[in-house]
């Protein structure tokens, strides 16, 4: 069984110029058009279970509508968290919302939403999802939108996950996209933190991702792509390819998320 931690999709009337935005920024190559169902159809036909949507509110007026539309495709293979924007007023009581519509979690980029991670707007969402038990997952280290700003590091998710300690934060990019060594240097014992393997297969190495895995063990770390950007394929068979027992392989690959995310599986 597969758990697709990371994937992204979007609403059919903005879905081919926000994957021909994103493509051009980025210069990668897609695996999806961007649809929902698109989406959907390939992973059913790739042998992944489920995929965990994660949109992300870059507008402070996009955060209704997107998790309204996350709602929409929250069953079947899908899996969906809601996003909030850090400069709304309303912003408690739209994860109130998040959390009545049963949405799993909550999709931040600090690096969209034009904020760094530590900064107050933001810890207000973490003590709130805490306080709601929604996991919080964030896009760490480099992304090309910011590349000379990063606005998510490693010691800036050690020292809020320490200050929000009945927050979940799920570190993607397994913490920190090209900044893996700060990871195991500031990334210590804060055990509400995960990591997920998006878009890792083609710049970690395997030697890093061993020591990783040797520093936060079989329970941390989810099988994640950034589909539609990563071809899920690439972290399956990097994931499969390591020395690890096969039963660290199914949490990773899926008792992990299914644990955190609460379903029956």
């Amino acid at each position: 069984m597969y758990i697709d931690f990371h994937i992204h999709a979007y609403a059919d009337e903005i879905a081919d110029r926000a994957v021909q935005k994103l493509k051009d920024t980025a210069n990668c190559n897609v695996y999806t058009n961007g649809r929902i169902d698109d989406t959907r159809q390939k992973l059913k036909a790739w042998g992944i279970d489920y995929g965990v949507l994660l949109p992300v509110a870059t507008k402070p007026t996009q955060q209704t509508t997107i998790n309204n539309w996350a709602n929409e495709q929250n069953h079947g293979n899908i899996i969906s968290f809601g996003t909030v924007h850090p400069d709304i007023e309303e912003l408690c009581s739209e994860l109130e919302r998040i959390s009545s519509l049963g949405l799993h979690g909550v999709k931040l980029h600090p690096d969209y939403q034009g904020h760094f991670m530590f900064e107050p707007c933001m810890q207000r969402i973490y003590k709130k999802c805490g306080e709601l038990g929604l996991p919080v997952i964030l896009h760490m280290g480099y992304d090309p939108i910011s590349s000379m700003t990063f606005h998510a590091m490693p010691a800036d998710l050690a020292e809020m996950a320490k200050k929000y300690h009945d927050c979940t934060f799920i570190g993607a990019h397994m913490g920190g996209m090209a900044n893996w060594e700060r990871v195991l240097y500031y990334i210590r014992d804060a055990r509400n933190i995960y990591f997920d393997t998006a878009y890792c297969a083609e710049y970690m190495s395997d030697e890093m991702f061993m020591e990783m895995y040797r520093a936060y063990g079989e329970d941390r770390i989810l099988f994640g792509s950034d589909l539609p950007w990563s071809d899920p394929h690439d972290e399956i068979r990097m994931i499969d390819k390591m020395p690890i027992s096969d039963s660290a392989k199914d949490k990773i690959f899926y008792k992990n998320a299914a644990k955190l995310l609460k379903i029956d599986i």
